[in-house]
């Protein structure tokens, strides 16, 4: 289920973590960002490319992601499948991933082997080649993978389809994995055109954390990334999704052992770090609903009442795509309906929107949530990855030290004034799964074993 998939980005990083980055910027319009962790002897890198499904185009959803597969597929220098080869010969861990408003590559390695990724990134950044027999075979991968992610998968159908319900014109209604026609329809040309629009020096952000010096990094970034041209990019248009005027409903009917709902509120996203503050107080009512055993869902829905053996809820207040959902999503315990669930749902929902939320349960959420998983302090990755999604989504990194302080800010009101607002019937999609026999005869399909993920 992908809306854990970003939770991570909100993890909490104590103000410190900010103090020593550093940005930088290449003539040819790369922005180098690098911070300082010496606590290890490792370095994080990773190339941001300000291009995801949200910027494809009706007829080839997927390409975004296919290309990301053909990223590993050679250049002049460095042949098929010799890029993960020689960083696992250099000690090194690498994947890479595509999601709505970006592809992003990334290698962890020894700290004295930042050249080597940086020079391997630079290569492919401007000297891929797209061959059309290496893409025949790759497209197949791609179709088995959207086979076994979703297609076998009857909660990522629902989520998909909860998806395509609640943006009607907005990107984020397509998948990113692309619909099995597209795939079937895609082109080697197809993905040519994709990296010749968006694989720019001036599309993209390096990204370096580790036990490195800011100005070394820099100047290998010239080094390596330096002599690479900068082309203009297209215009982009931003759709927006016109306001939602009366729930919406989808079923699904998919071989499972259990029904399954998700149910998505269109809410705002982060647009002006200083000033806005919904999304701080969204994330909190994240907190208040599902931060943790004690949180409402799972007190009164799991523990108390026996109504679902899981409830969840997630929200993403990064979105280059300028909107978001809050998401709840749940499956009933045995005897229980789909339908009790949603209606147990929206009466908590409804608790927090008549009367609020208390000051102490207020602190005790916020010391959660700015606490989230201490862990994730520890990684250079995730601290990377916060860097990244900021930049890419045209926020600065900077926003990132204010963080905890706006999370702290956050009043008790303001709490219940955007459940009010946003947690509306009319601006409400849900979907659930109506689960069918589970046919034991059916092919089963395999996991892609390709390693990209």
């Amino acid at each position: 289920m992908t809306k854990k998939l970003f939770c991570f980005l909100l993890a909490i990083l104590p103000a410190a973590a900010y103090a020593d980055i550093q940005e930088f910027k290449l003539d040819n319009g790369l922005k180098v960002v690098v911070q300082e962790d010496h606590r290890s002897p490792v370095v994080v890198s990773q190339v941001w490319y300000r291009a995801g499904s949200l910027d494809e185009f009706n007829g080839t959803t997927g390409v975004a992601h296919v290309l990301e597969h053909m990223m590993f597929k050679g250049t002049r220098r460095v042949p098929a499948g010799q890029f993960s080869r020689i960083i696992a010969a250099a000690g090194g861990k690498e994947n890479a991933f595509t999601a709505t408003d970006q592809t992003v590559y990334f290698q962890q390695l020894e700290k004295s082997r930042l050249e080597l990724s940086m020079k391997l990134e630079a290569d492919r950044m401007a000297n891929l080649q797209l061959t059309a027999d290496e893409f025949a075979k790759e497209i197949k991968v791609v179709m088995e993978e959207r086979r076994w992610r979703t297609d076998d998968k009857p909660q990522s159908l629902v989520y998909e389809q909860l998806q395509a319900a609640a943006y009607q014109a907005h990107p984020y209604g397509r998948p990113v994995i692309g619909w099995m026609n597209d795939l079937e329809q895609m082109t080697v040309q197809d993905a040519r055109d994709w990296y010749k629009r968006w694989y720019e020096p001036n599309n993209a952000t390096l990204v370096v954390v580790g036990d490195v010096k800011a100005d070394e990094v820099y100047r290998l970034a010239k080094k390596y990334f330096g002599p690479l041209k900068a082309h203009a990019l297209p215009v982009r248009k931003l759709q927006t999704e016109p306001e939602q005027h009366g729930m919406r409903r989808v079923t699904v009917k998919a071989p499972a052992k259990l029904p399954y709902m998700i149910m998505g509120y269109h809410v705002p996203v982060l647009k002006d770090p200083e000033h806005d503050w919904e999304p701080y107080a969204l994330e909190i009512l994240t907190g208040l609903l599902d931060g943790n055993a004690s949180a409402r869902l799972n007190q009164n829905l799991v523990r108390r009442d026996r109504i679902a053996i899981d409830v969840g809820t997630g929200y993403d207040m990064i979105q280059r795509g300028g909107v978001s959902l809050f998401v709840v999503d749940g499956t009933p315990s045995e005897g229980t309906s789909v339908d009790d669930l949603e209606t147990a749902i929206l009466g908590e929902i409804e608790q927090v929107k008549e009367n609020g939320v208390t000051e102490e349960e207020l602190q005790r959420v916020k010391a959660q949530v700015i606490a989230a998983d201490v862990y994730q302090r520890d990684s250079m990755f995730y601290q990377a990855m916060k860097i990244g999604s900021m930049e890419t989504a045209g926020l600065s990194w900077r926003a990132l030290k204010d963080y905890p302080a706006r999370l702290q800010a956050v009043t008790a009101d303001q709490v219940q004034a955007v459940a009010r607002k946003y947690l509306t019937t009319d601006n409400l999609t849900v979907a659930t799964l109506d689960p069918q026999p589970i046919d034991e005869n059916a092919p089963k399909h395999k996991e892609v074993p390709h390693g990209h993920h």
